[in-house]
């Protein structure tokens, strides 16, 4: 594509969201970012707007507004999400429903309305973000993992329903890295997680962006429905 492409990333205040758009930003995109919260970092070619991803509305007027300004929309990152790590027993029925509201119903309604943008132009990446919680069976975080686990189960049938628009959906799926998602998690907890994968160490923003990178060149338009799983599982 030679012109600059439109990226969208959700949970762009912080954490792997905000590293994700500053790299797309690096490579010269314009890059659309959106969070719950305010952000506290600008950029140029960078627009922020507040939206809470599991309110219908405000996801269909983030992918408005962004139609209005550019007329297009090339990538989409799903990286906006929530966990909890608490055994189940211990886990209220609201706090199930905030992580999947969030996690799952978020990044189905963005993914929804982006594919209708993406469509006009007979060309899209939606890169979702798993979690290697799902697949490792983690103790403490149940519901996160299996909230990880729909958004692969999503992606899959979200590739085969867009690939006759040329959109192309796939899943990142990291291991822990050093985030604010983290960072309450008891560091025990945290490296025994790490001393599960092949290779053991935390997970790197870089690590992220190398697949993300892979997932949306449009030499990849042959790869969708497929899950990265990093570290090793």
């Amino acid at each position: 594509m030679t012109e600059q492409q439109v990226v969208l990333v959700t949970g762009a205040r912080k954490g792997i969201g905000r590293h994700l758009a500053e790299h797309f930003l690096a490579q010269g995109a314009v890059v659309e970012g959106c969070s719950r919260g305010e952000a506290d970092w600008e950029a140029e070619s960078f627009h922020y707007q507040r939206v809470d991803v599991a309110d219908e509305k405000q996801v269909i007027d983030l992918v408005s507004s962004i139609r209005k300004r550019h007329g297009r929309l090339d990538v989409l990152i799903n990286s906006a999400g929530v966990a909890v790590m608490n055994h189940a027993l211990l886990t209220p029925g609201d706090t199930v429903s905030r992580i999947f509201d969030t996690n799952v119903r978020g990044t189905f309604l963005v993914s929804r309305e982006a594919a209708k943008l993406m469509r006009r132009g007979r060309f899209g990446r939606i890169v979702n973000l798993g979690s290697v919680a799902g697949p490792m069976g983690i103790e403490g975080e149940a519901v996160y993992a299996a909230s990880k686990d729909a958004i692969v189960s999503l992606t899959r049938s979200l590739a085969g329903e867009f690939a006759q628009f040329g959109i192309t959906c796939n899943v990142v799926a990291p291991t822990p890295i050093e985030t604010d998602l983290i960072r309450g998690v008891p560091k025990e907890k945290i490296q025994a997680i790490v001393d599960r994968l092949a290779i053991r160490r935390l997970g790197r923003f870089e690590d992220v962006s190398n697949v993300v990178d892979f997932f949306v060149k449009p030499e990849s338009d042959y790869i969708t429905g497929q899950v990265v799983y990093l570290g090793g599982v």
